[in-house]
């Protein structure tokens, strides 16, 4: 038997046992978690998986970026950084002598903020202003204990303590062993109503310089922000989650610290606990600690809607490196049946080596060196398909632009096989297995959906609404948003080019 069908096979045999147990998985999910409302709004879900000592947390926040106002650009991902800062307890020697400190630093540093941009003001009581900062910060480092709470996890077993912002959510997240239920609930309780941003001023700098390092330096961190500012007109989607620099430069500890005590908050708040726990002692554990905190003010929805785009948007931007390309198509959402299209769309394009695009342009043509397709810049609104691409030299991205176009066309015309079909099907139950078998997975998609969809079922019904989606329909879906009118175009290349 030939390697190539000894290959086929096992492949086979793969996809059948995942399948199996998809089918056995996603019957039993929602008997699985089991939910608990606190009366604060705190949203819980607990899965108990024996299997292992081991449990994993995640505190997603119904916020992000996309909830920002023009004044606030950028504060959620501060507050993702300043939130690793301690707290009145945690983090310092002693916050009764740190208090004063913490409060001048505040003083000095919004009048600084006020007057650095004022027209005519004394060069002379900036510098001051600034001296007096830096003297203040100094005193301030006697009383701060750096990374206590990785020092409090690490040493109770705990691993992947972590963070991230998104456009749409905020989420922390730890996996610890099953006895330390309690010290995780005390450290988080203690982080939402006690948090002290302290080091605002030099976390600041920090966030401006990871700005220049993965943006304003970095070929495809700038191709990818202005081609969701130039795709996006008034939707708040088209700001940068980090924020633009002068958002940065302008943002105050007191913007900061109102965000944080308005949102950050139970009733925006989705605990998911994934592994060996006990339901009723998590709901427990969870009230006594968290149920007694305010809850806060709930996040409003955005109420800008994204005009309909009527014709192609097109920038080059001059850059010193190797041309890229960039094109971005306006799409729905979930739960709307085009965005699950779309999942299907993504992984015959570009996944795998035997994909659409990475099979034209890259193997056989080779006027590619690498292509992707993607969802951007969030989920919870109507959002982009982009597709991203490097050229191979000699070669332009006018000719992969053209070579791309030519694929989109043919999903258009052409009925996909079904065999095709099918193998983004198990292509889609793979990846999603591969989530839902860990416990850090599982609690991260059931906060996602959670927030994002308004109900961790989504993943219950995905598999059984994607295997009733058939070649025509992802034929219509390609031709009506697949549209020289509704795409966005981004090309990088050198300056002189």
């Amino acid at each position: 038997m030939s390697v190539t069908r000894i290959r086929a096979i096992l492949i086979f045999l793969l996809l059948g046992s995942f399948f199996v147990v998809q089918t056995v998985f996603g019957a039993t999910l929602e008997e699985k978690v089991r939910e608990h409302v606190f009366s604060n709004g705190l949203e819980l879900l607990v899965v108990e998986r024996h299997e292992s000592p081991t449990f994993a947390a995640y505190i997603t926040i119904k916020v992000g970026a996309v909830n920002e106002t023009s004044r606030i650009r950028g504060v959620a991902h501060v507050l993702e950084h300043m939130l690793f800062k301690g707290t009145k307890t945690i983090g310092t020697k002693d916050w009764r002598k740190e208090r004063p400190i913490q409060d001048e630093i505040e003083r000095v540093g919004s009048r600084l903020d006020e007057l650095k941009n004022r027209p005519g003001a004394d060069p002379e009581e900036i510098a001051r202003l600034r001296e007096r900062l830096a003297e203040l910060q100094s005193e301030q480092k006697e009383f701060i204990v750096k990374d206590e709470f990785s020092r409090i996890y690490s040493e109770h077993g705990g691993v992947g303590f972590n963070a991230f912002t998104s456009k749409d959510l905020t989420s922390y997240l730890i996996s610890l062993p099953s006895n330390k239920l309690e010290l995780w609930a005390s450290v988080e309780s203690d982080r939402m109503q006690n948090a002290v941003l302290r080091e605002f001023y030099t976390e600041r700098e920090v966030v401006m310089e990871e700005r220049r390092r993965s943006y304003e330096t970095q070929p495809s961190g700038l191709l990818y922000e202005n081609l969701i500012a130039t795709a996006f007109t008034m939707h708040p989607y088209r700001n940068p989650i980090i924020g633009w620099m002068s958002d940065l430069e302008n943002l105050t500890l007191e913007e900061t610290r109102d965000f944080f005590h308005n949102y950050y908050a139970p009733v925006n708040t989705v605990i998911a606990l994934v592994g060996d726990i006990d339901f009723e002692e998590a709901v427990r554990v969870v009230n006594n600690y968290f149920g007694g905190i305010p809850p806060g003010t709930p996040v409003p929805e955005v109420a800008a809607v994204e005009p309909e785009q009527r014709g192609e948007k097109r920038i080059a931007i001059a850059f010193d490196a190797e041309p890229q390309l960039a094109i971005g198509y306006h799409k729905p959402t979930l739960p709307s049946r085009e965005d699950y299209v779309f999942d299907l769309i993504d992984l015959m394009l570009s996944q795998g080596r035997t994909s659409r695009l990475y099979k034209s342009l890259v193997l056989e043509k080779e006027i590619a060196t690498s292509i992707s397709t993607y969802g951007a810049p969030g989920s919870r609104y109507p959002n982009l398909f982009v597709i991203s691409a490097v050229p191979r030299h000699p070669h332009t991205p006018a000719e992969v632009e053209e070579a791309i176009y030519a694929e989109l066309n043919r999903l258009a015309r052409e009925p996909v096989a079904p065999e095709e079909l099918e193998k983004a099907r198990n292509r889609l139950r793979l990846d999603r297995l591969r989530h839902l078998k860990e416990n850090n997975g599982l609690a991260r998609m059931l906060t996602y959906y959670q927030t994002i969809a308004g109900d961790w079922r989504y993943l219950v019904n995905y598999d059984e609404v994607v295997s009733t989606i058939a070649p025509e329909e992802i034929m219509e879906v390609a031709g009506r948003y697949f549209r020289p009118e509704n795409r966005t175009v981004t090309i990088l290349r050198r300056e002189g080019e």
